[in-house]
């Protein structure tokens, strides 16, 4: 791997220089032989897992690797802390991967920096085998996301509630840019380093407008704010809730970061949470949307501190940008919908059909996933139908209607519904038996057999059927944890 290191061209400000605490026996646990294919790692280096876990665990670093740990803020469940930062995390540099594109390696876990906050900067087993789970599955699925090429066991325990068998998880991201790291200069009115950074991350991840002199403030707001507008749509269309939605959690490039609160949503509403620190239902399932505005607006109250007291014009264009969030996440969020229920365009009337239905989801406590997937499969499978006009009652009708009144084959209306419609995904019992398995016993196979279907989920394969069942209870008592 050859490293280079963009971020520390912004200046000390922005970052401290932080060597990775060394583990005593660190042993290669979960590895993604595509991601690093792709990463261009070289053969002979992926043959050998002992040095791997030498140099995933943070206890060899490679020539070019400047190890950081990157200075932020963020709005936690709404309220500010105007210091954060990478706590457990070092950033070990950039790769350039084989079609050219950028990606930065961060090693998570790998001891305290002078952003813990008195953390002892690790991380257990259990949380990285989530990590790496849930953000290979939302990759798969089509889902903006960070990536995990590596878990590697420490060989050290880590103390929690109890004692842990600790981990270190490489997270692989376009960048580590988060709203945050805008408001940690913000907050200190640091218009040099919000200048820095505004150019940085459109450098970085928006090069059309590299060549653009004038309105770059204006600019940049529109393109991270259509970035969270897709993440979040596709969060909606697989029924996964992020859990943990601060500012500091929000990335410029649009990707999903921190699983550990996540879940999946089964049983359709719109009020579904599962994080155990979110007491009021503040990043429930229906509320992701409404968030992403409100976390849109800190990111341009950001951005003002560069926009001169006197310019009315600017400040009204970021105004305006932040108050038509909702109107521009509806109409994506409706082709989205439209798309899962089969319709090849959308027409006026169609959203009082597309909410009847999502009515009845609500109203017969249907499966989020599996539904879709009989509705899918409904279309050239009679022995379906029967279960889905039980439940959908006269809007069965009225959307096989609909659906007969394209002008399309059937094959086609089919083909775009599977491609929005998975028929699996990480379900929550899965993640948590899979996880209990691999603490206990200390080897990976059952993350690497379920990971073997959640990177086929809009297909099923032999052992799809394994993990395609609802839990016993309905996920009714079921939580997520921070894993900090």
């Amino acid at each position: 791997m050859v490293f280079s290191n963009t971020y520390t061209g912004l200046g000390e400000r922005f970052y401290e220089k932080s060597q990775p605490t060394p583990v005593q026996k660190p042993q290669l646990f979960l590895w993604d032989a595509q991601l690093a294919e792709q990463l261009k790692i070289a053969t002979d280096l992926q043959q050998d897992p002992d040095a791997l876990a030498q140099i995933f665990s943070g206890n060899r670093i490679l020539p070019g690797s400047e190890p950081i740990a990157i200075a932020y803020a963020g709005h936690q469940f709404g309220y500010f802390s105007a210091q954060l930062g990478d706590g457990r995390a070092h950033l070990l540099g950039e790769v350039i991967d084989r079609v050219g594109k950028t990606w930065d390696v961060q090693l998570k876990g790998t001891g305290p920096t002078s952003f813990s906050r008195g953390g002892d900067g690790r991380l257990a087993l259990g949380p990285a085998v989530r990590e790496f789970i849930m953000s290979e599955a939302m990759h798969a699925l089509g889902v903006p996301t960070t990536r995990s090429l590596a878990v590697v066991a420490t060989g050290e325990p880590v103390y929690r509630d109890r004692p842990m068998a600790g981990a270190v998880v490489t997270r692989i991201a376009s960048s580590h840019l988060r709203v945050g790291t805008f408001e940690f200069f913000a907050a200190r009115d640091d218009r040099a380093s919000l200048k820095a950074l505004r150019d940085y991350a459109i450098e970085h991840h928006f090069p059309d407008l590299k060549e653009v002199k004038e309105n770059r403030t204006v600019l940049l707001l529109d393109k991270v704010i259509e970035t969270q507008i897709q993440l979040v749509v596709q969060w909606m269309r697989v029924g996964f809730i992020h859990g943990v939605m601060n500012t500091d959690n929000t990335t410029i490039s649009g990707e999903t970061i921190d699983f550990g609160p996540c879940a999946m949503m089964g049983v359709y509403d719109q009020d579904t949470v599962y994080s155990s620190i979110d007491r009021t239902g503040r990043y429930a399932f229906g509320n992701q949307p409404q968030i992403a505005h409100w976390n849109m607006a800190r990111f341009a109250e950001c951005l003002l501190v560069l926009v001169d007291s006197e310019d009315t014009q600017t400040t009204e264009q970021l105004t305006a940008m932040v108050n038509g969030c909702p109107g521009r996440f509806e109409r994506e969020y409706c082709k989205m919908m439209g798309r899962k229920f089969g319709l090849l365009g959308l027409r006026e009337e169609d959203d009082e059909l597309l909410n009847s239905l999502l009515e009845q989801f609500s109203l017969q406590g249907m499966d989020y996933t599996i539904t879709f997937d009989l509705l899918t499969k409904s279309l050239n499978l009679d022995s379906v139908t029967s279960e889905l006009k039980t439940e959908f009652g006269q809007y069965f009708g009225l959307w096989r209607k609909r659906i007969n009144d394209q002008d399309a084959p059937i094959g086609e209306i089919q083909k775009l519904m599977r491609q929005n419609n998975p028929v699996v995904i990480p379900r929550n019992h899965h993640v948590e038996r899979v996880i209990q398995e691999c603490e206990e016993t200390g080897v990976a196979t059952a993350a690497e057999k379920f990971l073997q279907v959640l990177n086929c989920p809009y297909e099923e394969i032999p052992q799809t059927c394994q993990y395609q069942d609802k839990p016993g209870d309905g996920d009714q008592h079921y939580q997520t944890f921070c894993g900090t």
